[in-house]
C-alpha cells in the first residue's frame, strides 16, 4: 500500500488542488484517508503557516452539517421562483481565494455528499463559483475501520484518494518536542512506541493500546488523545488523582492509562528538575529507564541557557548506559527550543564527538 506522510501532504495538497479559472480541468481534489485520530485535521492549519494570509482558510464539520448550513432557496414573488442563497460558511463575501477541507467528508449525508461532491469537482457552491486558486481538499477514515465512510460511486473516480501514514513513535515525538506536549507523554510514548503502531501491521492484532474495528473499547491511543492527554496531565494538580485518572482512561484506553498511572507516580518521586541543575554531580540517577526519560524530556522543556545544558548533560553522563545518554542528545537536536543551545554546548559536542559511533 502507497502511503503519504503529513508533511508530503501540506505540500502535495495545494501543489495539485489549485484551481485555475484558464484551465479548469487541472486541479484535483484530494481526500485524505487514515485510521482515526492520525491528525488529518491538521492539515488546514499546516497549510495556512505555508501559504500565510492570502486565502480565507475554512473548515466544514461535514457529518454535523445540514442543508441549510451550507445554501437556502429563498422564495422570489417577483418571478415567482426559487433563489439560492449559500450561506456565510464559505465566506464567499470575500474576494480572497479559499483553502477549503471537508472533513469526514464521506459521513456526510447523502444530500450535502451531492454538494460538496460539485464543490470538490467543479468549485461552485450552488451557483456560486469559488474565487481562482482556491483550493478544496477532504478527510475521510479508512472505510475498513467499518465507521461508516461511504462515497457517492460516481465521485469515486473523480477524486484522488490518498492513504496517509500514521507517524510512528520517533515522527511523533519530534513533533511533540516543538509543540508543547508534556514531559509524562512523551516519556510514556518513548517507552511504548508500540501505542502508536496500526492494527493492520504485522503483529498488532492484539495491541492493548491502539484502534481495533474488532474491539469495542472506543478509547484507544492516538496522535490526536495523546495531544489530549497532555491537557490532562498539565491539570492533573487541579483535578486530583481519581479525576486525572478517569479521564486519562476515558482518552487514551483503559490499558494505556495503567502504565500511564504507574509512570506518574514513579515521577512523584523523582528529583526537581532544579536540583538536578543545581547538584547535577550529586543528585541520584533513578534506576527505571522510564524515570530517567521523564527527566530528559522535562530537560528539552526547561533548558533555557548553555549553563542548564552544561549541568543537565554532566547528569547525564553519570547514567550506565551509553544508549540512554544517547537518547538526550538526540532529544536536544530534534527539539526547535534547544537545538542551537546543544550545536553550540562543549559539554555536548565533546560527548558527540566521543560517541559518534552510536549514530
Amino acid at each position: 500500500m502507497y502511503q503519504v506522510t503529513i508533511n508530503e501532504l501540506r505540500k502535495l495538497i495545494p501543489t495539485i488542488s489549485k484551481q485555475d479559472k484558464n484551465n479548469p480541468r487541472k486541479h484535483i481534489t484530494p481526500i485524505i484517508q487514515s485510521e482515526a485520530g492520525c491528525g488529518k485535521t491538521s492539515l488546514l492549519k499546516m497549510i495556512e503557516e505555508d501559504l500565510g494570509d492570502g486565502y480565507d482558510y475554512i473548515y466544514v464539520d461535514c457529518p454535523v452539517k445540514d442543508y441549510s448550513d451550507i445554501a437556502m432557496t429563498i422564495p422570489n414573488h417577483d418571478t415567482q421562483s426559487l433563489k439560492p442563497y449559500v450561506g456565510s460558511l464559505f465566506k464567499l463575501d470575500s474576494d480572497k481565494p479559499k483553502v477549503i477541507l471537508l472533513d469526514e467528508f464521506m459521513k456526510s449525508p447523502k444530500m450535502l455528499q451531492v454538494i460538496f461532491t460539485r464543490l470538490m469537482l467543479e468549485r461552485y457552491i450552488g451557483d456560486t463559483p469559488l474565487p481562482d486558486g482556491s483550493i478544496v481538499f477532504g478527510t475521510s477514515n479508512n472505510q475498513s475501520d467499518g465507521l461508516g465512510d461511504t462515497m457517492l460511486a460516481h465521485a469515486g473516480n473523480r477524486v484522488c484518494i490518498l492513504q496517509m501514514k500514521k507517524p510512528d513513535s520517533d515522527e511523533w515525538l519530534q513533533w511533540a518536542n516543538n509543540n508543547e506536549v508534556n514531559s509524562y507523554v512523551k516519556a510514556f510514548v518513548s517507552m511504548y512506541p508500540d501505542c502508536l503502531a496500526s492494527y493492520l501491521d504485522e503483529g498488532q492484532k492484539e495491541n492493548p493500546y491502539i484502534f481495533n474495528p474488532k474491539r469495542t473499547e472506543l478509547s484507544f491511543v492516538s496522535p490526536r488523545s495523546l495531544e489530549k492527554s497532555s491537557v490532562i496531565v498539565d491539570n492533573r494538580e487541579l483535578l486530583g488523582d481519581n479525576a486525572t485518572m478517569s479521564a486519562l482512561a476515558g482518552t487514551i484506553g483503559k490499558s494505556a492509562s495503567a502504565q500511564f498511572t504507574a509512570m506518574l507516580q514513579l515521577g512523584d518521586k523523582l528529583p526537581k528538575f532544579e536540583d538536578v541543575l543545581k547538584k547535577p554531580e550529586e543528585v541520584p540517577i533513578p534506576e527505571e529507564v522510564s524515570a530517567q526519560l521523564i527527566l530528559m524530556f522535562q530537560a528539552t522543556d526547561k533548558i533555557k541557557t548553555q549553563e542548564d545544558c552544561t549541568n543537565f548533560m554532566k547528569f547525564v553522563q553519570r547514567i550506565p548506559q551509553l544508549e540512554t545518554q544517547a537518547v538526550f542528545f538526540s532529544m536536544v537536536l530534534k527539539n526547535d527550543k534547544t537545538k542551537m543551545i546543544a550545536c553550540r554546548n562543549k559539554t555536548i559536542t565533546d560527548w558527540a564527538t566521543a560517541n559518534h559511533y552510536l549514530y
